[in-house]
């Protein structure tokens, strides 16, 4: 049985914690988190492991899961390279845009090093556990790091595949495109047909429905075939029209317009050259 260490006991931390603790080849044994609120909540979900208030208090571990905010790797992964008291083990991260490189204080130290993202939005544990299953983990760093981690995040549920370093970042958008963003699409729509009178029971029944016809579509044709509007259309001059007046209420929101209407009509266009014929075949 190998022994993982977390630092961070937020969702993230809190459902790979719990997924661990239920796996028999592995142990939780120390979480470390900002507060001792927090740690208690974590540890009560996990169900098993100890709290610890400092870093100096963790006991050596084969794995340490560094399952902290983006902006804290880094002062977190140097802090762990400072305990000369812990032996070389392998450390990984949970973030989607960076690299195994911001563990490099680590590396120095003789540690492995990788990064380890599971793509799932994680809006609760307990609703990350329950979707966790299939859900794709990008693995990158250390070649040797990434045979362990892949053997522990199938274990897991997850299906693995490796990430460049580089592209880590064009990965992660990839996922706010998919994911992050649909929200605030969402709230704009309703902004709008409120702003325009609409009483808001209807908004919210007209947005749910609008929502779930659009992704049945997409789940069914493919985004290419789903894709519906003015811009698909090309009906440019409406566009540029519609455009303005949301630019007139809101500059932000008629920016984002703008900007998506270009990218809807150029996968309309890919949509129109894919469907026509080559030369070839007409002949």
């Amino acid at each position: 049985m190998k022994t993982i260490n977390l630092i961070g006991g937020g969702r993230v931390g809190q459902t790979l914690g719990r997924l661990l603790a239920q796996d028999e080849k592995y142990q939780v044994q120390d979480l470390l988190t900002r507060s001792t609120v927090s740690a208690g909540q974590a540890l009560a979900f996990i169900g098993s492991g100890r709290t610890v208030s400092k870093m100096q208090d963790m006991r050596p571990a084969d794995l340490w899961l560094l399952a902290v905010p983006d902006g804290q790797i880094a002062p977190v992964a140097a802090a762990l390279a400072r305990c000369d008291r812990l032996p070389p083990a392998t450390a990984f991260h949970a973030s989607g845009a960076l690299s195994a490189d911001i563990l490099n204080p680590l590396q120095d130290k003789g540690w492995q090093v990788a990064s380890a993202h599971c793509l799932l939005s994680f809006a609760s544990p307990q609703l990350a556990l329950a979707q966790f299953a299939g859900t794709p983990c990008a693995l990158e760093g250390d070649a040797q790091t990434l045979v362990e981690l892949r053997q522990l995040f199938t274990r897991l549920g997850a299906q693995c595949f490796d990430v460049r370093a580089q592209d880590k970042m064009l990965y992660h958008a990839g996922a706010i495109f998919a994911t992050n963003f649909l929200p605030v699409l969402q709230d704009l729509a309703e902004q709008l047909w409120q702003h325009t009178g609409m009483p808001l029971p209807m908004v919210q029944h007209l947005r749910a429905s609008l929502l779930q016809n659009s992704v049945n579509n997409i789940n069914n044709l493919g985004p290419q075939a789903a894709l519906t509007g003015p811009a698909a259309r090309g009906d440019l001059a409406l566009v540029a029209s519609q455009g303005q007046a949301v630019l007139q209420w809101n500059n932000t929101a008629g920016q984002a317009y703008q900007a998506l209407s270009m990218l809807a009509r150029s996968l309309a266009q890919r949509q129109h050259q894919s469907s026509t014929p080559s030369q070839t075949q007409r002949r």
